[in-house]
């Protein structure tokens, strides 16, 4: 296995150490132009900016959700400092740069940070969606959340000219071993309309998932509790509605639903950890009802980059989502209650319940009389109610809470000797109000009692600023400092209240978490190369920690001092085979954290799986020339070893590292395009990250990652 996907690494590094050497090159074409990220909130382009960003383009991220099939497995394919996803509908524990990132769709937050459902990677579906931007690092450029980035998906664009056109997709996948309960398949299709100042386009995707099977053979196991995305089904609409009202001003509305539940055709088998035997699926019928996901998102936007000689943005949205865990009936976990039915016997399921609607207004423009400071000023409203109910039995585990944020901002940025040199700067104050009902705790957490509830509130001043040296195009270096905001999952630290007597208004627990970002990088964009290095170190005096208690029961939250560091490495090269590109990227991470309950404010334990990434190498080879495009790439996840809490046993979480070999092939036809993929294409067994370093020693937890499974796809453009 390692023989096979070392041969890649080989053939990078041979024909990287080939390519002419950087000062004979020249700036590639069309570089000038820069790229807008609409993420970081200005028009000018990522060259101009003290950050790491890239944009993941729509035939990139085509090519990736045929292997992978979601938008987070291309993102984390495709981002050495973003975590192995877990396969699963629940992102927890996936992070980027050891903290949470921020999903958003058009900017519009789908992340519920009041009780983090990490269902945030699943609330569209990625036909709808053009290109996908990411911005490392803690920022407050979107406000709430982003602590470790921003992962912003933004939609198809409207058509350019009058007229209909339109994509359609058919799509279907199997296992290696072309099982009938492991073959899946999607049916999408989008049309769109111009007419003068008008437009308008309108679609829908269905998909149906099959059971994954793992390396050797067997159904990977089911998570009935947080959900699954195998052995599922989901539905997703989507429309844009466009009118032109000038030269330079539109209005736009636009609305999604994506739906994904479980069929409910499996229940879990346990594995045993020491024979290392992964937890399998078998046939049965799961109690409840099964995990689902819905979420519903609307939002208006008007847009005229000639206001006054800037651009004005200003947008409205609203966004609901209810996510439904699968239930269970086991002593340990926090639905018991004795007053009900014996402790044992009693069976309950959970449902978050969130609805966000706010608004953004902004404006940028080159200062009059001095045109080399650009300048942006802006307002951000969110309203954010989230809860967690228990639907078997109709109680309230986490008590409807809600928080309010106003936060007006400003951003300059001043280029200086004909832009080769700027400095980039901003502040963000953000006002917050949070809103907890009085609430009764469950039996579970002491007994149960009533808890007061409060209305909590902080402030924030929030400061960026960074400096950018580009003394020739495409060369740039640049430092920076920021820092993001976001609250610790309420809803996890209301619902553990283990004592009477507390009072939500003086709760320390709840109290906002600003993290901050330094970073110095170096990026090269010349002839055949792009490369990118930037080494970051991050601190938060009071962090947040999913902590598991003990096996089997729910993660909670700790508050305590984190300090992340790392490196990202990046590197692509045109060789002289003509169509051929070769690259690689690595990132390294050492995140720690205070283990100890004492008042000293130090580090002494390491982060674990639930909160930082495993080291990874990354290697790819893309061709494409005329009708045929290929890729195939390997993602190395580097072995290494956590420290446990202190006194814990085992002492160390150890991470025993694999990799995985992806392959896609892509042919353009005269009626549309022909896409094979293949992920794990060596059916690679392994047991995924997260059980390794989170559950190493539960058996019911003990998951596999998915084997070999092909994607045949034809996806046609009128």
């Amino acid at each position: 296995m390692y023989v096979r996907s070392s041969i890649l690494l080989a053939t990078t590094a041979l024909a990287v150490a080939n390519v002419p050497v950087l000062a004979q090159l020249e700036p590639t074409a069309g570089e000038a132009d820069g790229i807008i990220v609409t993420a970081a909130r200005t028009i000018l382009p990522a060259n101009a900016l003290p950050l790491t960003i890239d944009v993941i383009d729509q035939e990139t991220l085509n090519q990736q959700v045929a292997i992978g099939g979601s938008i987070v497995d291309a993102v984390s394919a495709l981002t050495p400092s973003f975590s192995p996803t877990r396969q699963k509908l629940s992102g927890a524990g996936e992070t980027l740069r050891g903290r949470s990132p921020l999903y958003a769709i058009n900017g519009i937050p789908q992340t519920a940070a009041l009780r983090d459902g990490a269902r945030d990677g699943f609330t569209i579906d990625p036909f709808f969606i053009d290109r996908v931007e990411l911005i490392y690092g803690s920022n407050a450029l979107q406000g709430i959340g982003g602590t470790g980035g921003i992962v912003n998906q933004v939609t198809v664009a409207p058509a350019q000219s009058d007229g209909l056109s339109g994509r359609l997709l058919v799509q279907g996948n199997s296992d290696t071993g072309f099982r009938s309960d492991g073959m899946g398949g999607k049916v999408a299709g989008l049309i769109a309309w111009k007419a003068g100042p008008w437009d308008a386009m309108v679609g829908g995707a269905y998909e149906k998932r099959g059971a994954f099977y793992d390396g050797h053979g067997d159904r990977v196991g089911t998570d009935l509790t947080q959900g699954e995305t195998q052995d599922s089904r989901s539905w997703s609409l989507f429309g844009r509605f466009g009118y032109a009202l000038s030269d330079t001003a539109r209005l736009d509305l636009t609305m999604s639903r994506f739906q994904l539940k479980g069929e409910g055709d499996y229940v879990a088998a346990n594995g045993d950890y020491r024979i290392d035997r992964p937890t399998t699926s078998v046939h049965g019928t799961p109690p409840g009802v099964p995990a689902t996901n819905r979420t519903e998102s609307a939002a208006l936007t008007l847009t005229d980059n000639n206001f006054w000689g800037g651009n004005f943005i200003a947008q409205i949205f609203f966004n609901r989502s209810r996510d439904t865990y699968g239930g269970e009936i086991a002593p340990i976990v926090s639905f018991q209650d004795p007053t009900i039915a014996p402790v044992g016997t009693l069976f309950d399921q959970s449902q978050n319940r969130s609805r966000k609607y706010g608004g953004k207004i902004s404006y940028e423009r080159a200062m009059p009389g001095l045109e080399a400071l650009t300048a942006a000023i802006g307002f951000d409203a969110l309203y954010d109610l989230t809860e967690q109910r228990l639907i078997a039995t109709g109680r309230t585990w986490v008590p409807p809470t809600d928080y309010r944020s106003l936060a007006p901002f400003a951003q300059f940025n001043l280029a200086l000797f004909d832009k080769k040199l700027r400095f980039a700067g901003g502040v963000r104050y953000e006002d917050v109000r949070i809103h907890i009902d009085d609430y009764h705790s469950l039996w579970t957490y002491g007994g149960g009692f009533d808890v007061a509830g409060g209305t909590p509130t902080f402030n924030a001043t929030l400061f960026n600023g960074g400096v950018i040296l580009e003394p020739w195009a495409g060369i740039r270096a640049y430092a920076s400092y920021a820092e993001g905001y976001t609250v610790p999952d309420v809803g996890r630290i209301a619902r553990a209240v283990g004592q009477a007597g507390i009072d939500i208004d003086d709760y320390a627990n709840i109290s906002p978490i600003v993290s901050n970002n330094r970073e110095v990088g170096v990026e090269v964009k010349r002839g055949p190369f792009d490369a990118s290095a930037a080494y970051f170190w991050s601190t938060s005096k009071k962090g947040s920690l999913l902590v598991q208690t003990a096996i089997g029961a729910p993660f909670e939250v700790q508050r305590q001092r984190v300090e992340i560091q790392g490196l990202e490495l990046n590197l692509s090269a045109k060789t002289p085979v003509p169509g051929l590109t070769l690259s690689t990227g690595f990132a390294h991470l050492i995140g720690r954290t205070d283990g100890s309950d004492n008042d000293i404010d130090k580090v002494d334990r390491d982060l674990d799986g639930a909160n930082i990434s495993p080291d990874r190498l990354n290697v790819a080879a893309t061709y494409a020339q005329g009708p045929l495009s290929a890729r195939v790439q390997t993602q190395f996840f580097l072995s290494r070893q956590y420290e446990r809490t202190p006194g814990a046993y085992p002492p160390l979480y150890r991470f025993d590292g694999y990799d995985v070999t992806d392959l896609s092939l892509r042919y353009q036809t005269g009626f549309g395009a022909i896409t094979l993929a293949a992920q794990n294409i060596f059916d690679t067994f392994y047991i995924d990250y997260y059980s390794q370093t989170v559950r190493p020693n539960d058996n019911a937890h003990y998951f596999a990652g998915r084997g070999r499974n092909f994607t045949l796809s034809w996806d046609y453009r009128f």
